[in-house]
């Protein structure tokens, strides 16, 4: 019976704790998905192309679910961080398509999905965050990266099937080519712009058992949004500034192509485009973990009522109500 008053650190909770499988099952994974590829090519089956797909799209995204549940603390359990990748991802594009449906093509299309998904994101991290505790931005910021991975993984999968299927029959190397680059990129479209916004709304809690909105969470989401959209329109403004760059009259285009002379110029500034909306990203994500963090050390988080006692500055310490002991 003593050893029920003995303080529990939140990370003794989780005895998942085992730093490596991430990097482990990334390398494992990529050497059967590059196994799978060599056995399609060589029997010519079309039966293993959904191996593929299902492979190549979701690697990346589940490794950053395990690399969460390595770091997770307070009552995030795996199941929850496995729900809201599974479930959070499939519901996540689900809302996000039927509420882009209506959207018509123009120069605010990508802002405004930009806006779309990332709120579809947000109302799923309230639903699956609601019973954390604590509330902590660095809390919010994984299981945020959590919800962006699911996210990708099924959106990406949808990507490889469309760039698979022609007229002429499977296009392998289109489908490879999609999944490399979206693997590539994965660890910082959804999943760090969601990342972002779980750590703003969590850290706005204090520490506290219920969300609490303010200025800056809606702050964060509008940037994010923006960020996002940015991203997806990266592609556009790229071929556009090639145009400018190099004086090439706009009437040189030709059935939406770009001409040769300028492809080189804009698939740069493409790279250079995404290279710097992913480092405003991860600057704004490293700048909010600070701040609540900042906020944290001078007292301005609050304990969580029936939920282990609070330290001197009024955190919670990471002591799990006593029924909760084994």
């Amino acid at each position: 019976m003593a050893a029920m008053s003995l303080p529990l650190d939140a990370s003794a909770a989780h005895l998942h704790h085992r730093h490596g499988w991430w990097w482990k099952t990334l390398l494992v994974g990529f050497l059967l998905w590059a196994v799978t590829i060599v056995v399609t090519v060589s029997t010519q089956n079309t039966n293993l192309v959904p191996t593929i797909i299902l492979l190549g799209s979701f690697l990346v995204p589940f490794t950053v679910v395990l690399f969460v549940i390595e770091r997770v603390t307070g009552t995030v359990s795996t199941m929850q961080l496995v729900v809201a990748f599974f479930v959070g991802g499939i519901l996540g594009v689900l809302g996000a398509s039927l509420l882009e449906a209506d959207l018509r093509a123009g120069a605010a299309v990508y802002v405004a999905v930009g806006f779309v998904e990332e709120f579809v994101k947000g109302v799923l991290l309230v639903v699956v965050g609601w019973r954390v505790r604590p509330k902590t931005a660095r809390q919010g910021a994984l299981l945020g990266a959590t919800i962006g991975a699911g996210f990708a993984a099924f959106e990406s999968a949808g990507y490889a099937f469309n760039a698979a299927i022609t007229a002429q029959g499977i296009d392998l190397a289109s489908l490879l080519q999609t999944e490399v680059a979206r693997a590539v990129l994965s660890p910082i479209g959804h999943v760090l712009w969601t990342a972002i916004l779980g750590a703003a709304l969590f850290g706005a809690a204090r520490g506290r058992a219920r969300f609490r909105w303010s200025g800056a969470v809606l702050g964060a989401y509008v940037a994010v949004s923006v960020l996002h959209g940015l991203w997806d329109s990266n592609s556009t403004i790229s071929t556009l500034l090639a145009f400018i760059v190099t004086g090439t009259p706009f009437s040189a285009a030709r059935n939406g192509y770009v001409p040769d002379g300028i492809a080189g110029v804009a698939t740069t500034l493409y790279v250079a485009g995404l290279a710097i909306v992913s480092v405003i990203g991860v600057v704004v994500l490293v700048a909010v973990l600070r701040h609540h963090r900042r906020i944290d050390r001078t007292g301005g988080a609050t304990s969580v009522p029936g939920w282990g006692p609070a330290g001197a500055d009024g955190r919670w310490d990471g002591t799990p109500p006593p029924h909760t002991l084994r």
